[in-house]
């Protein structure tokens, strides 16, 4: 196959797919049409030939990239963690004491007992603190009616964002010693 790629004087360009059996434009009357002509051959089938020995035997096979596992949760590192939460939770909310007034206890208490639980349960290092529990707060402490539902479930979310995954990587370097 030969495409001849014709370029006149007004600057248009043309090009022409040419065969063997059928040529539109003949070599005398070319010259005639185009200031430049190009001609390139291609022989047929030239980008699939392919010999069997250069088939691999073993199709390649797409394989998944590894999957991290995380840890397993530590029920040593959820009950420290926990009296820690329980210790901040009540030093910030007492800062409220007209939100919470008597329900104070309480409310610290529904909190510290999901965040036990998910830390029990769930939570296996850096990367798997999730939003759910706190969520789980702010549903709990509504459904009980307890004051100050957004307020302690925002201030357990950002204290767990600031330290949980801190001090499980301390926690895990100290276990390595």
């Amino acid at each position: 196959m030969a495409f001849c790629i014709c370029a006149s004087s007004s600057s248009l360009f043309s090009i022409f797919a040419s065969t063997p059996a059928i040529n539109p434009i003949s070599t005398t009357t070319a010259p005639a049409l185009c200031s430049l002509r190009i001609v390139l051959h291609f022989p047929r089938h030239s980008f699939l030939s392919l010999s069997s020995s250069r088939i691999s035997k073993n199709p390649l096979r797409a394989t998944p990239p590894p999957r991290y596992v995380y840890p397993d949760p530590i029920p040593e590192f959820a009950e420290h963690e926990t009296r820690k939460f329980r210790a901040e939770l009540l030093k910030k909310l007492s800062e409220e004491k007209e939100t919470f007034g008597d329900d104070l206890n309480h409310v610290i208490e529904v909190c510290a007992e999901i965040l036990s639980d998910f830390l029990h349960e769930e939570y296996g290092g850096p990367g798997t603190l999730l939003v759910e529990p706190f969520t789980d707060m702010f549903t709990a402490l509504k459904e009980r009616r307890l004051p100050g539902a957004p307020l302690a479930a925002r201030v357990s979310l950002l204290w767990a964002q600031n330290y949980v995954d801190q001090d499980w990587q301390v926690w895990n370097s100290n276990l390595q010693r």
